[in-house]
């Protein structure tokens, strides 16, 4: 039986740190869970397992009482194997989409996060993990739809991350290649979302983009954080 929790998308790393209201936000994701016991994998696949990248995760791990971490090497030895099928919790690291993905496919870690996700363990993306938690991946150059391919379909959204500048263009080209009943969402710079249970998404410190299709156009629509909102 599925028994998911939210799944968190975060267009970079500064969510592990922000604090609102003095609160680290991290500390929301865990709530009521008690946290000397979780185990913490970091997937590194998508950057090559740089090692600082995973010290971050340490690093933010740790202010919110974690302490139990493993960097999952790309190679997938089999000490990372059985950490990984306990892990409370699963972040998908920043870096190449598509590089990370192949990974996945070839070593298996791709069904062990399908199973973490039914057990209802906690998933974080960041950057290209957001993305690869979305309904397809592509590569961070001109999009071609035969580039374009199906990602973990955990969030029914195609995901794009910090392009704000670009107007999302490789967004909505996607969306656009996907047809009529697809949607796609921008999550800017240090911004994020939260896919809850019940299919809503809640955004996280700044607006996301949301695209869709009308009349062979994409259209955008912004969904507003709670906090904005209220002010």
């Amino acid at each position: 039986m599925n028994t998911s929790n939210p799944v968190y998308l975060f267009s970079d790393s500064q969510l592990l740190f922000w604090k609102s209201d003095g609160i680290c936000f991290l500390n929301s994701v865990t709530e009521g869970l008690q946290k000397n016991s979780l185990k913490a994998a970091y997937i590194g696949a998508s950057n090559g397992d740089l090692p600082e990248f995973y010290d971050l995760f340490v690093a933010a791990m740790e202010n919110i009482g974690i302490i139990n971490c493993r960097m999952i090497h790309s190679a997938f030895p089999k000490d990372d194997q059985r950490f990984l099928e306990k892990a409370d919790i699963v972040l998908l690291s920043g870096g190449d989409v598509e590089q990370g993905w192949d990974v996945f496919v070839k070593t298996g870690i791709r069904e062990v996060v399908v199973r973490k996700h039914e057990e209802g363990a906690i998933l974080i993306g960041i950057s290209a993990g957001a993305i690869q938690l979305g309904m397809c991946g592509y590569r961070e150059e001109e999009i071609q739809e035969e580039r374009v391919f199906d990602a973990f379909q955990f969030v029914p959204y195609i995901i794009d991350v910090h392009k704000e500048k670009s107007d999302w263009k490789n967004l909505r080209k996607t969306v656009l290649f996907k047809g009529e009943y697809t949607k796609g969402i921008g999550i800017p710079t240090g911004g994020g979302m939260i896919y809850h249970e019940d299919k809503t998404i809640e955004p996280i410190r700044s607006p996301l983009y949301e695209f869709s299709i009308k009349d062979n156009q994409t259209i955008e629509n912004l969904l507003i954080p709670a906090k904005s909102k209220d002010s």
